[in-house]
């Protein structure tokens, strides 16, 4: 089911059918910055964007780029360059109420200052580094 949501400001809006109705936590170093915290997002690979206009991407490393509001700064979207995978950041959502967190990534970057008290699904950058490899390599 199509899920709508947008800016803090309201000048990006986008619609997205996610893969899962989840959402996942990713602790590395970047999303940290990026987003004040964990970056909880979720796949959504058909996203539409109704006005890009106002979108800013920055490539954060050489197989990935982010995306924010250029108006508000609000932080949007996390995409693969080739294209292979879009995650959107969850609270971006109109009702993120229906997204519980069930993964978390990049758990040995994950400072000791914050825990999630749901339990998840823990992944460390070399086991998500070879599920990406592993997808890869099948298609």
């Amino acid at each position: 089911m199509p899920m709508s949501g947008g800016c803090v400001c309201g000048a990006v809006r986008f619609t997205g059918t996610p893969t899962k109705l989840h959402m996942d936590a990713c602790h590395c170093s970047i999303c940290r910055r990026w987003s004040a915290g964990p970056f909880l997002s979720v796949n959504c690979p058909d996203l539409a964007v109704e006005d890009e206009s106002a979108l800013q991407t920055f490539a954060s490393s050489e197989h990935a780029e982010r995306q924010f509001c250029g108006t508000c700064g609000s932080t949007l979207f996390w995409r693969m360059k080739d294209g292979s995978m879009i995650a959107v950041s969850a609270q971006a959502f109109d009702d993120a109420s229906r997204l519980p967190l069930e993964i978390e990534i990049f758990v040995d970057e994950k400072p000791a200052t914050y825990e999630f008290a749901n339990a998840t699904v823990k992944m460390t950058g070399a086991e998500v580094m070879a599920a990406f490899a592993g997808s890869t390599a099948n298609g």
